[in-house]
């Protein structure tokens, strides 16, 4: 379906000029050098003329998309390889997506074979959603898989907000795509000189380390040990069954075993990098197979962590469902993730009796914090190049990039789960706040079954979390710190943490910690030859699976006879050849990172 060409609208109007100036001052991504110039803008107000004009703009928008929201309803393919989810969207985001554009989404997760596949065919679907923009979206730009967004000029008609409010993001993009813009990347943000909220906050079963007396915790040893004294007083979760230390799952392995890397990246700080890691201090790469590197300790730890029973056994089979459900149930003490832990366990019910998760990192740990990055990050949106539909995918991604777009996709619909109050600060309704602390919240208002089965399935982002939200009075994306949100402690059990920390909230802690910054730059992963991909995935696949072999190795002399196995074999398989470009990388890398310090 092709809709006329109309001129393009100026949005910006609703905006605050701190997101305007991204646009109109400053250097564009290619040079890599406009957080001064976004930093420091004055932000200015809308006079009632340009009010006048910006609610016109906006009523022809509204009359536009008219044009192209079909009559009957349009089911929309999206290959997500973010998603941990198929098939149709339903609950209350697709409920949304059918009201907002007659459109139903169709999600198509990307296993093991589904991208080859679907690049035969020659469609990847309407809505294309990159886990990287590394080589297998470049592919797909070589390829001709997916569609320019100046064609027929429907990033100007239909992605107004986007082209005027990502314009950073975009030149990124365009570059990365030699000189075609395909997409913009996720997390994208307001001011470069700030950090992110952090991910990675070793969130711990406060109530059970309460009852221990707050043990000292410095280092990955006496992690262990605590667990296995939580177990000791709480050996049965909600549900009775056995509880153990941490729940894993494997849904999201790459290069490497996903929760081994990510303990590398909350204990010493390191980013994943390729096969290794990137230490943003010292702006080095460090190989994942060195024998006494990072890596092989948090081996160690998941195996120590499994041969005194405080491994779930069910880590290497189950899947992202198991492990939510692991947290939700109390089955699993820890999570350094703080979406994958204290999200499911902090429900009303757990703080009513007491019980929640909280921030508890070793003190040895440092931590890696991310800064925040104008030219968005790596999980790229795009439309694929055979959609019928292209200006329906470009109008439900600027949507979702508008800060109604953004708030709805994280907390559900507007007026039913978050409203602006007369201050202009967001505020949940009780409904709102519910389904946050609790995703089995059933929905009302006309929205059908619990919060979790309508939760955005998507998995991906627009707006950074910690992004300014222009329709707010001075507040982020980030309920964690709203105004309304942080003021008193929410239950008996946080206000024991908040007084053990001397802290308001997980961030305002965790930054008090030893942390590694990692910066916001346009560094891109380099295309790898065909004939180093063939070698790639070879080393790719010995290591995830001699890594969970390692994991449930029972003795210390099989673990050490799985780590040199894993070794021997990666070699043969070409892993010296990786090294060598990933050490190219991490120069690449350490350019860009120079070049906006």
């Amino acid at each position: 379906m092709k809709a006329k060409r109309i001129t393009a609208l100026l949005m910006a109007a609703v905006m605050t000029a701190s997101l305007a100036a991204c646009g109109g001052t400053g250097t564009t991504a290619a040079t890599a050098e406009p957080a001064d110039e976004v930093a420091n803008e004055e932000t200015t107000g809308t006079d009632d003329a340009a009010g006048g004009a910006a609610d016109t703009e906006a009523a022809d928008y509204d009359a536009m998309l008219e044009d192209i929201i079909p009559e009957e309803t349009v089911t929309l393919d999206v290959f997500d390889q973010l998603a941990n989810y198929s098939g149709e969207q339903i609950g209350w985001f697709g409920q949304v997506m059918l009201e907002k554009f007659n459109v139903k989404l169709n999600l198509i997760p990307d296993p093991d074979g589904v991208y080859e596949t679907r690049m035969e065919s020659g469609n990847l679907g309407d809505l294309v959603i990159w886990g990287q923009d590394g080589d297998e979206y470049l592919q797909a730009v070589n390829k001709g898989m997916l569609f320019d967004w100046n064609e027929d000029d429907i990033l100007s008609d239909y992605g107004p907000y986007i082209k005027e409010n990502m314009p950073y993001a975009l030149d990124k993009n365009t570059n990365l795509s030699g000189g075609t813009t395909y997409g913009i990347g996720h997390d994208v943000a307001v001011d470069p000189a700030a950090r992110q909220d952090f991910m990675y906050t070793w969130d711990l079963r406060w109530d059970l380390y309460k009852e221990l007396g707050y043990p000292e915790i410095k280092n990955l040893d006496d992690m262990v040990n605590v667990l296995a004294q939580m177990k000791e007083i709480c050996p049965k979760d909600d549900n009775g069954k056995t509880t153990y230390g941490v729940a894993l799952f494997d849904d999201w392995d790459g290069d490497m075993v996903m929760y081994v890397k990510s303990l590398v990246t909350a204990y010493y700080g390191y980013d994943e990098f390729g096969f290794g890691f990137y230490d943003p201090e010292g702006q080095k790469y460090i190989p994942v197979l060195e024998k006494d590197g990072p890596y092989m300790d948090a081996l160690k730890f998941y195996n120590i962590l499994y041969r005194q029973g405080l491994l779930d056994p069910d880590s290497q089979t189950q899947k992202y469902d198991g492990m939510q459900a692991d947290y939700q149930n109390g089955t699993a003490f820890l999570n350094i993730f703080n979406f994958l832990g204290s999200s499911f366990y902090n429900s009303e019910g757990h703080a009513a009796d007491g019980k929640a998760m909280f921030p508890c990192p070793p003190s040895e740990a440092t931590p890696i914090c991310y800064g925040q990055n104008v030219y968005g990050s790596n999980r790229i949106w795009s439309i694929g190049a055979k959609t019928e539909y292209p200006e329906l995918c470009m109008a439900i991604i600027n949507w979702l990039a508008t800060p109604e777009g953004r708030m709805t996709a994280e907390y559900g619909p507007k007026d039913v789960c978050w409203y602006y109050d007369e201050n202009g600060k967001i505020q949940f309704t009780d409904l709102g706040r519910a389904a946050k602390m609790d995703i089995k919240t059933e929905m009302t208002d006309g929205y059908s079954g619990s919060f979790d089965d309508g939760g955005f399935k998507m998995n991906n982002s627009t707006w950074g979390i910690d992004a300014a939200n222009p329709d707010s009075n001075g507040e982020t994306y980030n309920y964690r710190k709203w105004e309304s949100f942080v003021a008193e402690p929410q239950s008996d059990i946080e206000a024991d943490w908040r007084d053990h920390t001397g802290a308001k909230t997980p961030d305002e802690y965790m930054g008090t910690t030893n942390f590694k910054l990692s910066l916001g730059t346009t560094y891109s992963t380099s295309p790898k030859s065909d004939e180093l991909m063939v070698l790639w995935n070879q080393v790719k696949e010995c290591i995830k699976m001699e890594s969970w072999k390692a994991i449930y190795a029972s003795s210390d002399d099989e673990f050490n006879s799985i780590i040199d196995n894993m070794i021997t074999q990666a070699k043969d398989y070409g892993y010296d050849q990786c090294v060598e470009f990933q050490q190219n990388e991490a120069s690449l890398r350490k350019a860009a990172e120079d070049a906006v310090k």
